[in-house]
């Protein structure tokens, strides 16, 4: 049986680390040519990488805490494509959904499958 916590977490990840993506090239765009250097492509491509392996991750309590920090700071980065406060929002929101349903499914599984241990 899929463990749906970490199901939906690694999905909310996998989106964000798209929408990262977008957002990273839109923070370089908005640069003028004559100022653009490879920073913005940098942290983007980090964070990037960062959400897909936090998704990775998820089977142990520390992909859960990067997953965590991850929403802070995209939601941070708002101060950079101001969009990114409601996109970022929208994803955190998401997030502490994924968190608590997941973990609600996972606890009506389990007494279910105690349920049928015992009969």
């Amino acid at each position: 049986m899929r463990n749906p916590k970490r199901l939906m977490a690694a999905t909310t990840l996998g989106s964000e680390a798209l929408v990262v993506f977008f957002a990273t090239l839109v923070a370089y765009g908005l640069v003028p040519m004559e100022q653009r250097s490879s920073t913005y492509l940098v942290v983007g491509g980090v964070l990037v990488l960062l959400c897909l392996l936090a998704a990775g991750m998820l089977r142990r309590r520390g992909g859960y805490a990067l997953g965590w920090v991850l929403q802070v700071v995209i939601v941070a980065g708002g101060f950079v494509v101001p969009l990114m406060f409601a996109v970022g929002g929208v994803f955190a929101v998401i997030w502490i959904c994924s968190i608590v349903i997941g973990t609600r499914i996972e606890r009506e599984q389990a007494e279910v499958a105690r349920r049928m241990a015992q009969e």
